[in-house]
């Protein structure tokens, strides 16, 4: 496996959050979209791990959500 350097010039990606989340403390996730992937953090810990999907999966994801 060869690790390639970061460049410096990859831009942080726009992150948005549920329109059902405060600002008090609640428990929320934000998105954001890359060229080809879905990513979601914890909005408690925007450094933190994050989850990369690929679109397909994010839009298969959706409906259960909304259902739930």
């Amino acid at each position: 496996m060869t690790l390639k350097p970061s460049s410096g010039t990859e831009r942080e990606p726009n992150w948005h959050k549920s329109s059902y989340s405060t600002d008090e403390g609640a428990q929320c996730v934000e998105v954001a979209t890359a060229s080809d992937s879905v990513l979601i953090r914890d909005s408690k810990n925007p450094d933190g791990p994050r989850l990369t999907l690929a679109p397909t999966t994010w839009a298969a994801f959706l409906p259960y959500a909304a259902e739930h």
